[in-house]
This record gives structure tokens, sequence and C-alpha cells, in this order.
């Protein structure tokens, strides 16, 4: 095929104790997907999940050996963290059940949804998209995919900022679990092989700043450790 220019490389992540690497179609992220956060940003209940999107482009993708450093980005005075369960998908479809979107996981990761606040606080207000807050440069945090057949439905989650607890939470305590979100999802678009899903952060979200050093953990996985340059 004849380009106009070439094709960037895909981006991609690793996968724990292996030199395969997971090529990334889409970023998929569920919304207040935890009670007491949907509370801490004003809103209460069991309502349908809602999604957003981050371009795969944006993803700092984390090595083996947990360390990453994040830029801190322009245009904003409110950096926030949101610590999530990253799952990764090895099969697409349309319409799944519960059972056929567990079986559509390859694997999952630790992961850190960074949000512009002030930027997505203004979006809201005006009732605009809020990709200006949600996606930039390393706004996807993500480590190595731990390869499993199992669903993930519980377990410790944590974010420590220079080593200060900030948010902690289980993973049952989802509204939405795992692959009842990617069934959900799969009602209104085709998933892909390579597409992955931010499952929602605990409550405890919190400002961050340049020189901090972030430390993400779920119980099972190796902690990603995160510089703020």
């Amino acid at each position: 095929m004849n380009w106009v220019f070439t094709p960037p490389a895909p981006s991609y992540l690793e996968v724990v104790d292996s030199t395969a690497r997971f090529p990334v179609q889409r970023v998929f992220c569920v919304g207040r997907n935890y009670a007491e956060h949907a509370q801490e940003m004003g809103h209460s209940g069991r309502e349908d999940p809602f999604f957003f999107c981050k371009p795969a482009q944006v993803i700092l993708p984390i090595g083996s050996d947990g360390k990453g450093v994040m830029p801190y980005p322009s245009q904003t005075n409110n950096l926030q963290h949101e610590v999530e369960l990253v799952v990764a998908l090895a099969q697409g479809g349309r319409d799944l059940s519960t059972a056929q979107a567990a079986q559509a996981i390859y694997g999952y990761a630790v992961g850190l949804d960074m949000t512009r606040r002030d930027l997505q606080a203004q979006a809201k207000e005006l009732g605009r998209p809020w990709e200006l807050g949600k996606s930039f440069d390393a706004a996807a945090i993500i480590g190595p995919i731990a390869p499993t057949t199992q669903v993930l439905d519980s377990g410790d989650i944590r974010l420590y900022i220079n080593d200060e607890l900030r948010q902690q939470g289980n993973l049952n305590q989802m509204i939405w679990p795992v692959a009842e979100a990617i069934a959900f999802l799969s009602r209104y678009i085709t998933l892909l092989p390579g597409d992955v899903l931010m499952t929602g952060t605990p409550a405890g979200v919190s400002t961050i700043h340049k020189g901090d050093q972030l430390r993400a953990e779920i119980d099972g996985f190796a902690p990603l450790h995160i510089s703020v340059k």
C-alpha cells in the first residue's frame, strides 16, 4: 500500500515473563465505577456504566522494573491520579454475554488514569467532551500485562504519594465488575482484540505536583513506581 507517510509504530504493552508484546487498539475507561469515588464526585447509586476513551498513543508503558517517569502536562494546575485495574482483551465481539466477555480477557495490569481535573471540570460545566482533561501525553500509565484465564473480582488496590497512602479500596467494590462492564460496552460497539479497559478508581483522588513519587499497587501484581517531572 502506498502510504502518504510512514504509519507510526503501534502502541504496545509488555507481558509479564515473556518477550511477547501486547498491541493496543483502543483504551476505554469506565467512569465512576466505585461507589465512594462516585460520591466524592457528587454522584450516588448504581447507574448504567458510562465510558470515555483515551488514544492508545497517550499510553506510558511501564516495563518489568515497574519504574517510569511522567512529564507534568501543560495547561493544568490540578493534575490528579486514579489508580485502576486494567483489563486487556485478546478476543473481540459484539453483544457479548457476561460469560463470553470473561472468555475474551487476555490478562490484567496495574494502571493510572491521569486527569487534568481542572480542565475536566470546565468541560463538565460547559457540557463539553472530556478529551482535554483526560487525553494528553502519558495520560494512561499501564504496567506489564499478567496473562490469566480467571476473572479478577477481588484484591486490594492502593495508591501512595511520597509513601503516604491516598487511595485504598478493593476490586470487589466495583459497581460494574469486569465481565459485566465488558459485556455492557459490547452492546454499543464491536470490541477488538487489543482493546484495553481501565475499570475505574476507588475514592481518594487528589492533586499531584512535580517531584512527587507515586506508587500504585494491586494485590498479586508488581507495583508501579512513577516519578512526576
